[in-house]
């Protein structure tokens, strides 16, 4: 089955402007895929590097101006698999769009803290840039259709939506642990910061089991038996190789909101899952408001950056506990919207409060009977 990704007309649509176009993402996302379908259709020939090849990575730093027009010879298209991995990539990139103005160059990347670090100055009004996630609900509608969709949101919310998971359900546990394992962290746990892989995976436990709720720094540090500087560190650097997004709570004008707070959820459920080893099915979970939480508000995402509507985050909560489980603020207005599993407590009331104060433009229930009109 191959599921036809947004990103790929997007790309196609920004070549040959003499810019480099840069695809960010987690690991197995479907990076690599997505550039073999944006350069198999092109004419001349195509260069392949993978930088998790330490041959490649080594001819690729520092590289001098003869090897590197020898490397690229008549090629028309450069393709640069985990370009974060090579130091100074920036400095590679911009040479090859500021001397060979013929060659397209596409870059992948699953670690922002590094790629971003090394392509920001040199590429400066050089590069397109585009985040690449799991599977969206909208990719599925566009390939598979509606029933299929539909019929899909249990095992996508146990089993989440990476592509190898959604093509091969059947070897969805193994193909899981693999991930949750080491291999989505493999970028972070090169990184000489990262001395204590254990740590790592004892705070993702610990933010898997408490999905939904608000994170404290100490309250996690007193959980695993660590200290707050290390758990933050460790988290920022998940979020930055996208496997934890932050979303933060909203405070400007009531005395009585929470500040300096946030939510911690996964970018895929199927993740966090692995990580606490628990595949139940729908029907017998305990956690179903806190996995649907997650699952919408990532799916939201996923199609915002997709149609490049460009939006913030939050969630927002007060001292008395009056909350909103997702707030969009874009172009200056809000959408507010609380996610129910169970369709007979979709009778949510918004807090009055915040209808009175921040004068939403919408307000919305989302349900599993109504959620595809949101994320596709």
């Amino acid at each position: 089955m191959h599921i036809k990704r947004k990103l790929l007309e997007t790309v196609t649509s920004h070549l040959y402007r003499h810019k480099a176009i840069i695809i960010e993402g987690a690991r197995q996302v479907g990076k690599s895929t997505l550039m073999n379908y944006v350069t198999e259709n092109l004419e001349g020939p195509v260069l392949n590097l993978n930088c998790d090849d330490p041959e490649v990575r080594a001819m690729l730093t520092n590289i001098n101006s003869t090897n590197l027009r020898l490397l690229i010879g008549n090629n028309k298209v450069v393709t640069i698999d985990e370009a974060q991995r090579v130091e100074e990539i920036g400095l590679v990139l911009k040479r090859i769009v500021d001397n060979y103005t013929d060659v397209q160059v596409l870059a992948s990347g699953s670690s922002s803290i590094q790629l971003k670090s090394s392509i920001k100055e040199p590429l400066t009004g050089r590069k397109y840039e585009y985040v690449m996630y799991p599977i969206s609900t909208g990719e599925l509608y566009d390939t598979l259709g509606f029933m299929a969709t539909t019929q899909m949101l249990e095992s996508r919310l146990i089993f989440g939506s990476y592509p190898e998971v959604i093509t091969h359900k059947e070897e969805a546990k193994e193909l899981l642990r693999t991930l949750a394992d080491s291999y989505l962290y493999k970028d972070i746990l090169e990184m000489e910061e990262v001395r204590k892989p254990v740590i790592l995976q004892k705070i993702l436990v610990a933010l898997a089991l408490q999905l939904g709720s608000e994170v404290s720094f100490n309250e996690v540090a007193r959980t695993i038996g660590s200290d707050p500087k290390t758990v933050e560190r460790y988290i920022d650097l998940l979020e930055k190789c996208y496997v934890l997004y932050s979303l933060p709570g909203l405070s400007r004008n009531l005395r009585n909101e929470l500040k300096k707070t946030r939510k911690i959820f996964f970018y895929d459920t199927g993740i966090r899952n692995a990580v606490i080893q628990n595949y139940a099915p729908v029907g017998l979970r305990n956690d179903m408001g806190a996995l649907w939480e997650n699952f919408f508000i990532m799916e939201r995402i996923k199609r915002n950056n997709y149609q490049q509507r460009y939006v913030n985050y939050y969630f927002w909560r007060t001292t008395n506990q009056q909350e909103i489980d997702l707030i969009e603020e874009c172009e200056g207005e809000f959408s507010i919207f609380e996610m129910k599993w169970n369709p007979a407590k979709a009778s949510a009331k918004f807090p009055q409060v915040f209808i009175d104060t921040y004068k939403p433009k919408e307000t919305i229930v989302v349900t599993p009977e109504n959620y595809l009109e949101y994320v596709i």
